[in-house]
């Protein structure tokens, strides 16, 4: 069973900074584009950054500039580096991850479980 695990949210001042990890595990053939959404409360979940497999990046707008967005795959690793960092970039953020189990089969996407980022003086 294939799974995606985000990590390193938490409490962080105004203008400081965090790296989030999503890690993936389990038996899968490939692993393509990874994406990072964030769900603010009372809000919908919206797209952050997402990365292909080969490398090649997309931005929201609001994400340009301050977000950077990476992959390690040897890691099974895609990163998240948030400068600073807003009070209005308080959310739970998701990552979102495509597997091929076995080749030939269709792709699938799932979603990780989320990791809270609160940013607050």
């Amino acid at each position: 069973q294939v799974q995606l695990v985000e990590s390193g949210g938490g409490l962080v001042q105004p203008g400081g900074s965090l790296r989030l990890s999503c890690a993936a595990s389990g038996s899968f053939f490939t692993l393509d584009a990874i994406a990072w959404y964030r769900q603010a409360p009372g809000k919908q979940r919206e797209f952050v950054a997402g990365i292909s497999n080969s490398g090649a990046t997309t931005y929201a707008d609001s994400a340009k500039g301050r977000f950077s967005i990476s992959r390690d795959n040897a890691k099974k690793t895609v990163y998240l580096q948030i400068n600073s960092l807003q009070v209005d970039d308080t959310a739970v953020y998701y990552c979102n991850g495509v597997f091929v189990v076995r080749s030939g089969n269709p792709p699938f996407a799932i979603w990780g479980q989320g990791t809270q980022v609160t940013v607050s003086s």
